[in-house]
């Protein structure tokens, strides 16, 4: 896909990286302010790590990905 400016190797360690800090957050291991932090942190790693295209990359127009 065109769109896509993440390597698999990138998408994997996103979607592990966001469910550890989903798990942290969510799961009472991290409480207050900072779990909050890591819960919102968590949702933007596992969904970019899903979708294979991250808006950071794409405005810096960078991928991790051969195209």
């Amino acid at each position: 896909m065109s769109f896509m400016n993440q390597a698999n190797w990138d998408r994997i360690a996103r979607v592990v990286l966001g469910i550890v800090l989903l798990y942290l957050g969510f799961g009472g291991v991290v409480a207050g302010g900072f779990g909050i932090v890591l819960n919102i942190i968590g949702v933007i790693a596992l969904v970019t790590g899903l979708a294979g295209w991250c808006p950071i990359y794409a405005i810096a127009k960078f991928r991790t990905n051969k195209e």
